[in-house]
């Protein structure tokens, strides 16, 4: 439980001006490296769970949600969506340098047979990710996180606090559909099937807001915990809820 006597309750942008938060960038370079890896590292791989395949990067990719949920009841809209922009710029990067470092000529003395296949081949078909499907990715990550703050930040003024769980679930149904909408769509439209992209798209829709509804214990813990430890309680009676700054 929340010690709320001892956490300064902050409805007005202007009060948090001058206040110094001791775990923000810390929070700010999770979401980050949640992003990054599980575009570069789980989207590589389709996984056989219990003889179910799904696309190994579902069972990290919704830590990056509840990162986002941390952020904005904690800290509020503003520094949530400043910390998406950065998970942006942050994947804009990794793929962009993947991609630079795939086309670069290997030489010959790495460019090794290995087993019938050569080492270029092999870094290619791990890191040499299809332009379209980067673009996708990154495209409804920004609007599927800022869409899951601005429910959240909406829900929680609305609630006058209470209920966090109904916030993070309900905000996350709206976050995550969002983002499937977008994705699949846009990385996979004219390569799957019609049916095969619906079919995926709800399939790893349902398990993404099932797998961040499992960890509302988790979240309940963390927000608990920085907001005694930040000392305040953000409301986003003012803010300015377009997505096309940073300013927090």
């Amino acid at each position: 439980m929340t010690d709320k006597a001892s956490i300064e309750r902050i409805e007005h942008a202007d009060a948090l001006s001058n206040h110094r938060f001791k775990y923000y960038d810390f929070a700010m370079a999770a979401t980050c490296v949640v992003f990054v890896c599980s575009n570069i590292i789980g989207a590589g791989k389709v996984a056989d769970v219990g003889g179910f395949a799904l696309g190994a990067g579902v069972l990290f990719f919704p830590l990056a949600y509840v990162l986002g949920d941390v952020l904005t009841e904690v800290y509020g809209y503003a520094r949530a969506r400043r910390v998406i922009w950065a998970g942006f710029a942050a994947a804009a990067f990794a793929a962009g340098m993947a991609a630079f470092i795939t086309w670069m000529p290997p030489s010959g003395d790495w460019n090794q047979d290995l087993g019938g296949i050569d080492r270029q081949t092999a870094f290619a078909s791990n890191f040499g990710q299809a332009p379209r499907i980067v673009f996708a990715s990154i495209t409804a990550f920004w609007a599927g996180e800022l869409a899951n703050a601005y429910v959240m930040a909406h829900m929680k003024v609305a609630s006058g606090g209470n209920h966090l769980w109904q916030r993070t679930i309900g905000s996350t149904v709206v976050g995550q559909g969002l983002d499937s909408l977008i994705f699949y769509p846009l990385a996979f439209s004219g390569v799957w099937s019609l049916q095969l992209i619906i079919t995926v798209m709800i399939t790893n829709y349902f398990l993404k807001v099932l797998w961040e509804a499992m960890l509302t214990p988790v979240t309940y813990r963390v927000v608990g915990a920085l907001k005694r430890a930040e000392g305040v309680d953000v409301y986003d009676k003012d803010t300015a809820f377009t997505p096309f700054s940073i300013k927090s």
